[in-house]
């Protein structure tokens, strides 16, 4: 679809900087300002990417951000599928993030595993005047009754819960001692802390290494360990990607002791201070508990990418290089064993997808890391941007992009629509807000936040599914019988 010619890196760069000047025009002088320092082209003369991040979005501006609760409960703690966790506020909340996020799981819905269920406890008005402390631990009691298997209950509070005052922490400890020391673990989420989802990730971590590591010392003294021991960290299971990263983990000689938190129980959470080594795959939302179980048990830690066979072989191999030679060989082994499959992979699809240009605005990892998969392709990613990117996101990026690519932080609705219009892409990837919108402009779309219903797309197995994907959203018959706005 793009009909852009080949451009040197100069002329890219000129042609971005007219682009945002373009689009700052419809904003009043004061919120263009603001906004010009969230948007730039890459120079790889520089170490960084040299836009701001982790600013308050400007009000009255299509953001396309979440908030702290989405934050702690649709990312960290949710896909912990043996506890019950409890959205404590309005219904609205919990209804919204009720099953959205993909996390597969295995186990019995309702007996021992909960994630595709709702736990709400409904606030009305008489419990914004009267408080709902007593409500919470009804709420508990009922739980217990009701499901008993259950390994532990979080509680995920919402925006009026902190508005009001409520002691769920209290309420959290009485009812933990009255049922043998049960976890029941207060998470302090209230949707209007912090700027993005971002903060809830850093509040989970924290209640992870106050509410789960402080108290689970006894509980893991039976633990028996081996030199081999890893925890897949900041995986959330989309479709199925930790299961396919697994995999290769174990096929290399590894012991995967915990998923944090995809297909995760609470048991592996409070057993991850026993592994040798935490691999970390989505450095935004883990970073924070990884650096403190590195401070605190010594735990060293790595990341890796599985998106695309390059970055799968680098990643194997770094991980690899943290063990003896048993695992250096295993590794080996693993890349020898699947480089016939993806070079079957990349032979059928990188002819029919080779120069499709792509833009990408997601959040977490998945604005740097799936760059490699396209390259893979024969793709180039020409655009990228974070939703609640922090500064060390960015300088990350720089491995990842080319000089010229389009940087674009916190991008407003308006702002990436004229970007994608005068670009052209041959694809998007973003999430479901945007995906309808592009559609409707005749331009090919993929939702990169959950996989648009497929997956994995992590590790060897996923590569195949990831570029079946992006064919059949490119070169789909239904783009002949409409037209992009440029056409």
């Amino acid at each position: 679809m793009s009909t852009a010619v080949a451009e040197s890196p100069a002329d890219i760069k000129e042609r971005n900087k007219a682009l945002i000047a373009e689009v700052l025009e419809a904003y009043p002088d004061k919120s263009a300002k603001r906004r010009a320092k969230h948007l730039n082209s890459y120079d790889a003369e520089k170490a960084e990417c040299s836009v701001k991040s982790n600013i308050k979005s400007i009000p009255g501006v299509m953001t396309i951000r979440g908030c702290a609760y989405a934050g702690s409960k649709g990312v960290v703690w949710g896909p912990i599928k043996d506890m019950v966790h409890i959205s404590h506020g309005p219904v609205g909340c919990g209804q919204y993030s009720w099953g959205s996020r993909r996390n597969y799981y295995k186990g019995v819905t309702g007996i021992d595993t909960f994630g595709t269920m709702q736990f709400t406890s409904d606030f009305q008005e008489k419990d914004i005047v009267f408080g709902g402390d007593k409500k919470l631990g009804k709420i508990i009691d009922e739980i217990q009754e009701l499901f008993p298997l259950s390994k532990g209950i979080s509680v995920q509070s919402e925006c009026p819960i902190g508005l009001i005052g409520d002691d769920i922490e209290a309420v959290s400890k009485a009812k933990s001692k009255q049922y043998d020391g049960k976890p029941i673990i207060p998470v302090r989420c209230e949707g209007f802390r912090g700027v993005s989802q971002s903060l809830g990730h850093h509040i989970a971590n924290d209640v992870i290494r106050d509410w789960v590591f402080d108290k689970a010392a006894e509980k893991n003294a039976g633990f028996q360990s081996t030199p081999y021991d890893v925890a897949i960290i900041g995986d959330y299971n989309i479709g199925g990607d930790a299961w396919a990263s697994r995999i290769l983990l174990e096929e290399m000689g590894l012991r995967v002791i915990a998923q944090w938190s995809g297909d995760g129980t609470i048991a592996e959470l409070e057993n991850t201070p026993k592994a040798k080594l935490n691999i970390l795959h989505c450095y935004r939302s883990m970073n924070y508990i990884t650096r403190h179980m590195e401070e605190k048990f010594g735990i060293p830690w790595v990341e890796y990418n599985f998106f695309g066979p390059s970055k799968i072989e680098a990643s194997l191999r770094e991980i690899a290089s943290k063990f003896d030679d048993k695992i250096k060989e295993g590794a080996e082994r693993v890349i020898a064993k699947y480089k016939p499959k993806m070079d079957a992979v990349i032979a059928k699809y990188r002819p029919r997808l080779e120069g499709k240009k792509v833009m990408l605005y997601v959040g977490g990892l998945r604005p740097r890391h799936v760059i490699g998969a396209y390259e893979d392709l024969g793709m180039e990613v020409v655009g990228t941007g974070y939703e609640f990117g922090h500064n060390d996101d960015y300088q990350r990026t720089t491995h990842y992009v080319k000089d010229g690519t389009l940087i674009y932080d916190d991008v407003t609705g308006y702002e990436f629509e004229k970007f994608v219009e005068k670009v052209q892409p041959d694809l998007v990837g973003s999430g479901v807000k945007e995906k309808y919108i592009f559609q409707k402009m005749g331009v090919p779309f993929r939702q990169m936040h959950s996989w648009d219903y497929s997956g994995p797309y992590h590790g060897y197995d996923g590569f195949g599914i990831f570029a079946r994907d992006m064919d059949i959203a490119i070169n789909a018959p239904v783009w002949k019988l409409t037209k992009a706005p440029w056409s």
